[in-house]
């Protein structure tokens, strides 16, 4: 009589699922702090408001990486996409004046590739362990049939905190405040269905090839990690002289910079005042993008925005950079609506 088909047979591995779960237990230990009180292969992630906080408001959110995962499979290099997750959701929270507190992930392919799936999860508590959260746990997940070999998804979810007293929602932004733009990394991790368009099949490069005007290759331009804002914008926060932030991803400033802006008030943006990457000049070149479509797509080298009174400019631009962030008053805030170019 046959044997009967097993898990294994399907494509699902558990032994091998569980040996990857073993090797990720130091990786997630070692983002504890004292309010974590679970550890991982818990059912629910475990952990405490923090007693510091008179009236804490908890802020959340989720997200996921993008198509930069089809970089990082060409490239064979899954650290850093970790990190970007991390990041960009710290940065989602931070606009709205809140740290983060704790973050889950979560893994799913067709096959479980234990050396992959601790590189991503070693950038994900790389990035944990670099702002300061906990990675309470997550989710792996072999789905045969479901991904293409050597593909994966990836996506986490974040809470984090902040006193009710010192939310930062925008209603504090008047006209004549001004706009101070941060230093992106890169594309950070939106832009890149346009972007591997415009390198792998308009220019005809790999991974492995130097992408013009960067002096790096295609692939260390692309799988640079997306920036935390959270170390450069900690002081101004505290000292209470942030009128509104806006984190530059999908839509570019034109799509995201508007969110936070109260009814009747604009922004004006002067192209001038920081210095285009070149890598987006490559891009642009290459692809032959209209600059109109350029804004809408990329964040342009700013990947945060910070409203001020135009007294606090300075004060942001040298936190910024004491951080190793650099930073341009870049327009103002007046009467209208959207985001005017001058």
């Amino acid at each position: 009589m046959a044997e009967g088909l097993s898990y294994r047979d399907a494509g699902v591995d558990l032994d091998a699922a569980e040996r990857a779960k073993e090797r990720l237990r130091e990786l997630v230990a070692s983002t504890r702090d004292a309010n974590t009180l679970s550890e991982l292969g818990s059912f629910g992630g475990l952990y405490s408001v923090p007693a510091d906080l008179q009236s804490p408001v908890l802020v959340s959110s989720a997200d996921g990486v993008g198509t930069k995962l089809k970089v990082a499979f060409a490239a064979g290099r899954h650290d850093t996409v970790g990190q970007c997750l991390v990041n960009h959701c710290v940065n989602d929270i931070l606009v709205q004046g809140a740290r983060p507190l704790f973050f889950l992930d979560y893994i799913a392919a067709g096959s479980m590739d234990e050396n992959v799936v601790r590189e991503i999860v070693w950038g994900v508590a790389q990035g944990c362990r670099d702002n300061r959260c906990a990675l309470l746990g997550g989710e792996t997940a072999q789905m045969q049939g479901f991904y293409a070999e050597g593909e994966y998804d990836l996506a986490g979810f974040i809470v984090g905190v902040v006193e009710r007293a010192k939310l930062v929602d925008g209603s504090a932004v008047r006209a004549g405040d001004a706009l101070v733009g941060l230093a992106s990394t890169g594309l950070h991790t939106n832009g890149y269905t346009l972007a591997r368009r415009i390198v792998f099949d308009a220019m005809g490069l790999g991974v492995t090839d130097e992408l013009p005007g960067t002096g790096t290759s295609v692939a260390h331009a692309l799988l640079a990690v997306h920036r935390s804002y959270l170390p450069a914008l900690r002081e101004p926060l505290r000292q209470g002289i942030v009128h509104g932030l806006a984190h530059i991803t999908g839509g570019g400033v034109p799509g995201n910079l508007p969110r936070i802006l109260p009814s009747g008030l604009g922004a004006t943006v002067k192209r001038a005042s920081w210095p285009v990457p070149p890598l987006f000049q490559t891009l642009q070149r290459g692809g032959r993008v209209e600059l109109e479509e350029m804004d809408r797509v990329f964040n342009m080298g700013i990947g945060m925005i910070v409203v001020v009174d135009p007294k606090s400019v300075a004060a942001v631009v040298e936190a910024a950079k004491a951080v190793g962030v650099q930073g341009w008053a870049i327009g103002s805030i007046g009467a209208g609506e959207g985001v005017t170019y001058a």
